[in-house]
């Protein structure tokens, strides 16, 4: 059944969600309206359903302060306390405010653009270019050496964390092509026997996470100074920290360490 008198409000200030402070796990605001809970909104779009409650996502005046007992986080920094759910829902409204905040205006001409009825797209006023949510293609590999996984750490991410290789889809490339450049310009080697894994939405800012599996197949491990600050192979019983649990790249290090019986409840990840 679903709720129709109080939804959940997925609030953002540029990259900053909109969540009660001081709770065990991570809660949006549930109102009828914005104003139930003292934030002024200069957009608003339903999104979906939630635990049989409607969602939207809104973006919040640029001036706005978190109202009491409320505080904006860095989505990224929310991950040991929300579900996959909540997560895809939650992302999924940072894109769509973000994709209002970027297409206000028509590139091509400059005039405004307009929301188009029955669909998520927007249309200018004046040349009638319509624009829909961006969605980059990127893919995520793990490559094994037998009982050895190869990880690599980012500048970016949390101190000490290593986690699978990662790439944007270039231009008139598949998506083999794309982990085959990937691998060999971050780390120098040759694989194969590529496998499908699976998807996520990752809403940094707007990717469609696409994981495969890959074999080595040859070449020095050679690190890319510019992408990558350090990459090792590890053996199943002895890795660093990995990416949390909400994160495709965490479902393959997982799989992989259960393949050789062992327990992936026991890997160390960002606190």
């Amino acid at each position: 059944m679903v709720n129709t008198k109080r939804a959940l409000w997925f609030a953002f200030h540029e990259d900053h969600l909109l969540v009660c402070r001081d709770r065990d796990s991570v809660e949006v605001p549930l109102a009828a309206d914005p104003e139930e809970f003292g934030v002024e909104v200069v957009f608003r779009q339903e999104i979906g359903l939630l635990d049989g409650r409607r969602c939207w996502a809104a973006e919040v005046s640029p001036d706005a302060k978190a109202p009491e007992g409320m505080v904006f986080r860095d989505l990224r920094r929310l991950f040991s306390g929300i579900n996959e759910e909540f997560f895809r829902m939650a992302g999924r409204a940072k894109q769509i405010v973000g994709w209002h905040a970027t297409h206000r205006f028509c590139g091509r001409c400059g005039a405004e653009t307009a929301p188009v009825a029955g669909e998520m797209a927007k249309k200018c006023t004046r040349c009638g270019m319509l624009y829909y949510p961006r969605l980059s293609p990127a893919i995520i590999v793990l490559v094994r050496d037998g009982s050895r996984v190869l990880l690599a750490r980012s500048p970016n991410f949390p101190p000490g964390m290593y986690s699978t290789l990662a790439g944007f889809v270039e231009p008139g490339e598949s998506l083999e092509g794309a982990i085959r450049r990937e691998v060999y310009e971050e780390a120098g080697i040759v694989i194969a026997n590529l496998r499908y894994f699976g998807s996520q939405p990752w809403p940094f800012p707007n990717s469609l996470m696409i994981g495969f599996t890959a074999d080595y197949a040859g070449g020095d491990l050679t690190v890319e100074p510019t992408e990558i600050e350090d990459a090792n192979w590890y053996p199943v019983d002895d890795l660093p920290m990995v990416p949390p649990r909400i994160s495709i790249a965490r479902a393959m290090i997982d799989h992989f360490v259960e393949e050789y019986g062992r327990d992936p409840d026991v890997l160390e990840t960002p606190g």
